[in-house]
């Protein structure tokens, strides 16, 4: 039986990549949701998806779809997936959690609050435990360059994370459509991010935490994040410093980047981090395979916090869309839906 799905903010880049991988138009795995409603602002109402978006990605609109009519109500909907704009995403999916419904949200307006689990399936699938019981809630999934960072650290937390430090330089998409004006970023790099290094600095500790008594009580490792944005149409490349308690070999780090395993879902990758030995890599545009999994690599001594490396990782896939998808696989195997 499929499971009846809503796509809010459909028209927009990351409603697009949900449209593009929950209809099966590229090579992704075959699902159990089905496209039942595509909502977008009242000036899309009553067209034809086809009329009502300029597809930017790089396949092909799927014909499924094209002409579906895109409305301006909330639709009824098994699960909706949540790519609306910060600012209105709070209200709209709050209301649908208040009536009975559940939604997976790529938005970053609830992410905090203390009854949504911000969720990496990988990292902290037992933050679900929130939601247990309750017929409407949120589902949330952190910020892109939140999720490349968090992968690249689930396999060292082993290790005991005490501090980081991150440099991200992140892709053109990660600004949606039409984004960042070509004379500001043609032969530039733009060193400031509104709302990014807030939300690298504190997500990672929700993500982390225990839970206890009903309640997510935050990691207390250090965070410090300077975030670029950088003339890369699609991967955010992460720069991270990192002070580790036990103070492993670079060996074993490594070993611990390659025993990392993915999950049972249909969408998750059986190696979501991927470790590259080439001096040169990982890079943007060799290492985002089909999205799912972040590639990491050059890992290092540091000579200030005791070791170093880089993470890339797809910022439309695994940093927005697909972790939503992956969200509402985790809650359709663990029996929420």
């Amino acid at each position: 039986m499929s499971i009846k799905c809503a796509i809010l903010g459909a028209t927009g880049m990351v409603g697009q990549r949900f449209v593009e991988l929950l209809s099966g138009a590229k090579d992704f795995p075959t699902r159990d949701f089905e496209i039942s409603a595509l909502y977008a602002s009242e000036r899309s109402a009553g067209k034809k998806y086809r009329d009502a978006c300029h597809w930017v990605l790089d396949s092909e609109m799927p014909e499924s779809i094209a002409d579906m009519e895109v409305v301006n109500y909330l639709p009824e909907a098994d699960i909706y997936f949540s790519a609306l704009p910060s600012g209105t995403a709070k209200d709209i999916e709050r209301r649908l959690a208040d009536k009975g419904c559940i939604v997976c949200s790529n938005a970053s307006d609830n992410r905090m609050a203390e009854d949504v689990p911000l969720v990496i399936p990988e990292i902290n699938s037992q933050h679900l435990e929130l939601v247990k019981d309750r017929q409407g809630y949120i589902v949330a999934n952190p910020n892109c360059s939140t999720i490349i960072l968090c992968l690249a650290l689930k396999p060292l937390s082993g290790f005991g994370i005490e501090a980081l430090n991150v440099t991200t330089m992140q892709a053109l998409s990660g600004a949606g459509y039409p984004g960042v004006s070509s004379i500001d970023i043609e032969n530039n790099i733009l060193p400031y991010i509104k709302n990014e290094e807030d939300k690298i600095e504190s997500e990672p500790l929700k993500i982390f935490g225990r839970l206890e008594n009903g309640r997510i009580k935050r990691a207390d490792f250090r965070i410090s994040a300077s975030c670029t944005r950088v003339n890369v149409i699609e991967g955010h490349t992460l720069s991270i410093q990192v002070k580790l308690r036990d103070n492993p070999d670079i060996e074993e780090i490594k070993e611990a980047f390659r025993s990392f395993k993915g999950l049972s879902l249909p969408s998750a990758p059986e190696k979501p981090v991927i470790l590259r030995e080439e001096e040169d890599r990982p890079q943007p545009r060799k290492d985002l395979g089909n999205g799912f999994s972040i590639s990491v690599g050059r890992i290092r001594k540091d000579s200030v916090l005791g070791y170093k490396m880089f993470a890339v990782g797809s910022n439309t896939v695994r940093g927005a869309a697909g972790a939503s998808i992956l969200n509402a696989e985790l809650l359709s195997a663990s029996g929420y839906l």
